[in-house]
């Protein structure tokens, strides 16, 4: 019964793009017999081996994917500019998708092609994240990255400390358990920092709430109280001695192999890195709920350029690709967690992961997804938030006094807003 449900959502994604057969993007490309379309994407974007798929499925047309190196959305904005060799088909990541739905007139509206039959299907803030304010879809999930708590079990037995995901979910609940539990760690005298990555943090707390540096009017609000929130909670391990010394990544999977580093924060797609840099560790690490509820950090889009020469193909395709089976394959080939709600109870997900002990993470990470708060981005917002993160990297590194750094990073995004036409 639970096959014949997921094949009749495949189903539905896929007759919705044929139902649109009749109905075309304003500003469509050059006609609905194109006898080639191309696809961009970055590696890792898509499978790989989904994409090889595509080509032979759609014989209708000679499917051409590239795999673009370098910087993505510089090469997608000048070739969208100059209007030549524009794909038909193009990956947007996340981190760019808010400033290219303001050239929203430069992508085709998806929901004129069908896709607003398939909102449901999708979890609703990553829907939204794609569309403009007037509700133009611009972007059709890929990928989504809901967050949770890494952590390996025996050093938490170490400290006293609960071990079991559900137990450990419970007893750090919020940020001050979970500092409590950094505390008993260093009380223990286990040589191991609970805390490895302030700046990871102070993003995971902004993620947390409704609202970033920038609200949906233009004006900036990275000097309300939910932005200084966010900044005492990411300094306070400091002011605990719970944080170790600054690390880059592959220095914080260091310490981790070595029983100094307990718990890492991250998206669903970390625990590929966390396999590739420690393959010896299977077995050793949990993942739990995160402190303060979940939040999102990464997954990308599909788009189609108003170039596109045949958008009722092209979206056809972006459907198939998207399609709860293949963003199933899409986790198992790369780490891209699905955007689909369905593809969670496939066994792509489903099944116990020995990395993580046997643990079916999905359960954690499937539930996150779709708690995740939905919270407006703006096109400046990045731009804006970047000196809080160098200012909280100078607490942690340089000691620099919290309250000076705050003023200090205010004032900076106040003069980066200015310049970005936000009031």
């Amino acid at each position: 019964m639970e096959l014949s449900r997921r094949r009749l959502l495949q189903v539905a994604l896929l007759s919705a793009g044929s139902a649109a057969l009749a109905a075309c993007g304003s500003g469509s490309g050059s006609g609905s017999d194109a006898k080639e379309l191309t696809l961009w994407y970055w590696g890792g974007g898509l499978s790989d081996k989904v994409v090889a798929d595509a080509v032979k499925h759609f014989t209708q047309t000679t499917l051409k994917p590239s795999v673009i190196g370098g910087d993505f959305k510089q090469k997608l904005v000048t070739t969208l500019t100059g209007r030549r060799f524009v794909p038909d088909i193009t990956g947007v990541k996340g981190e760019d998708i808010a400033s290219l739905l303001v050239q929203a007139d430069r992508f085709i509206d998806l929901n004129t092609l069908g896709a607003d039959k398939l909102a449901s299907q999708f979890v609703d803030w990553k829907w939204k994240q794609g569309s403009t304010k007037d509700g133009k879809l611009i972007g059709f999930p890929i990928d989504i990255g809901p967050t949770a708590m890494y952590y390996r079990p025996a050093d938490f037995e170490k400290a006293g400390l609960p071990s079991k995901p559900e137990d450990v979910a419970a007893a750090m609940s919020t940020w001050d358990d979970y500092y409590a539990a950094g505390v008993t760690m260093k009380q223990a005298n286990t040589g191991a920092s609970m805390v490895m990555d302030i700046p990871t943090i102070f993003q995971m707390v902004i993620g947390q709430g409704t609202k970033r540096f920038i609200d949906e009017n233009g004006k900036f609000i990275g000097d309300q109280d939910h932005v200084r929130n966010a900044w005492d909670v990411a300094i306070k391990p400091i002011q605990l001695g719970i944080a170790a010394p600054q690390a880059g990544e592959s220095d914080q999977f260091t310490a981790a192999s070595r029983g100094k580093s307990p718990s890492l924060f991250g998206a669903a797609w970390r625990g590929q890195d966390l396999k590739n840099a420690l393959p010896d560790d299977t077995g050793n690490w949990r993942v739990a709920a995160m402190p303060g509820g979940p939040s999102n950090y990464g997954g990308s889009f599909l788009a189609l350029p108003k170039e596109c020469r045949n958008p009722q193909l092209a979206f056809q395709i972006v459907t198939w690709l998207l399609s709860p089976e293949n963003q199933a394959r899409g986790f198992t080939d790369a780490a891209l967690f699905p955007s689909s709600p369905a593809a969670y109870t496939l066994p792509a997900l489903t099944a116990p992961d020995p990395y993580f002990g046997g643990q079916k993470t999905v359960e954690v990470f499937g539930e996150a997804a779709q708690k995740i708060p939905v919270s407006y981005e703006a096109p400046a917002d990045a731009a804006v938030s970047a000196p809080y993160f160098d200012e909280v990297l100078s607490v942690w590194a340089k000691g620099k006094n919290p309250d000076t750094a705050w003023a200090d990073a205010v004032s900076k995004a106040k003069e980066i807003a200015e310049r970005q036409g936000v009031n």
